[in-house]
């Protein structure tokens, strides 16, 4: 589960279409389900794409069947994971987005369980592979 965290246009929506594109799933597809708050894409591995901006109180989030989604079998990715207040599962990667600039993105990743140190660990080891270094800062507790 990878939840984001920023302001309005700091890139959430569009940080889940590249995951969709590693998944295999036209990024194209991919839309902020606002409105319809769950939108789910099949792909290599599944991919429930969540927006909880919508959401005025944690308590409304039992009722959008997002635990349905949490059985392991798919990469769940939700946007405004704030809204969720403390019930998102305690193992999640956490992506929190912020302005740099006025066309730049800063990113945070931050680990909260063994598989998300996993999940980091693993993203780490692609960047450098890559070739790719990191100009911030990425976190695990």
């Amino acid at each position: 589960m990878v939840a984001l965290y920023g302001e309005l246009g700091t890139g959430k929506t569009v940080l889940v279409r590249g995951i969709a594109a590693g998944l295999g799933v036209s990024p194209r597809a991919v839309s902020s389900p606002t409105f319809v708050l769950i939108h789910e894409y099949p792909g290599r591995l599944p991919l429930a794409h969540a927006d909880l901006y919508r959401l005025d109180a944690p308590t409304e989030l039992q009722h959008v069947g997002l635990s349905d989604y949490l059985d392991g079998r798919r990469v769940v990715v939700i946007e405004w994971a704030d809204k969720a207040g403390g019930d998102l599962p305690p193992d999640r990667l956490e992506a929190h987005l912020a302005h740099r600039g006025t066309t730049g993105r800063k990113i945070l990743l931050k680990a909260t369980g063994s598989q998300s140190r996993q999940l980091l660990t693993r993203i780490r080891q692609a960047r450098a592979s890559c070739g790719l270094r990191s100009k911030g800062t990425e976190r695990t507790p």
